[in-house]
């Protein structure tokens, strides 16, 4: 299949949060106020402001050992997007060269309810506002040009790779084997079904909740 995919290894992954802070500068997003819920995890939830957010997961694992788990939560970029099921015209858009699913101006007219239902992963939001539907856009604007999605280029240890769709699936299918050799419940999450593709070294379940879909 044509176009581009990401990479999310989630066990490289440091949660530094430069992708989110890369996102909301490139799409020019508003700050978000916070507060100290007990977590690093801040926000607590996407916002019409808020395209990527880094989840923090702490536990004990079946083995008795404690583990603490990120999880770098956007849009990914269904190659069947559910969340146009209430589409008519082209509200929601994917672009043939990308493969990037777009929400344009017109989501306004959507009903926002049945588009989040349509969504496995929980992403559209709504700016209350202009009513208008928002999510990550794939950063098309970036990748339509040359250039590297924003959260890939502010990564600092590699943990999310873009390119090609089948060599981005491909080397998500490596690194689960990789992976499963000391970790076996290591898993690549549907690469056949989305365009950002997350590699997990334990039970999606035990990431975030909608880390695997509802």
């Amino acid at each position: 299949m044509s176009g581009y995919s990401i990479l999310v290894d989630t066990s490289k992954c440091t949660a530094c949060r430069g992708c989110q802070i890369a996102c909301k500068e490139w799409n020019q997003l508003a700050g978000t106020a916070t507060k100290n819920t007990g977590s690093y995890e801040n926000p607590k939830d996407l916002s019409s402001d808020t395209y990527k957010i880094v989840r923090f997961a702490e536990g004990q694992g079946a083995n008795g050992k404690a583990f603490w788990h990120f999880f770098t939560e956007q849009c990914r970029h269904c190659l069947s997007p559910g969340c146009m099921a209430e589409v008519e015209e082209d509200e929601i858009v994917v672009d043939e060269k990308t493969g990037a699913v777009v929400y344009t101006p017109k989501t306004k007219d959507l009903d926002f309810k049945a588009t989040l239902e349509g969504c496995p992963y929980d992403i559209p939001r709504q700016d209350a506002k202009t009513k208008v539907l928002t999510k990550c856009t794939f950063c098309n604007d970036r990748v339509g040009n040359g250039m590297l999605p924003a959260c890939v280029k502010a990564c600092p240890t590699g943990a999310m790779t873009f390119g090609k769709r089948d060599e981005i699936v491909a080397a998500a299918k490596k690194r689960e084997a990789e992976l499963k050799k000391d970790f076996p419940k290591a898993v690549a999450l549907t690469p056949d079904d989305v365009r950002v593709i997350y590699v997990l070294k334990d039970d999606p379940k035990t990431y975030w909740k909608y880390a695997a879909g509802r």
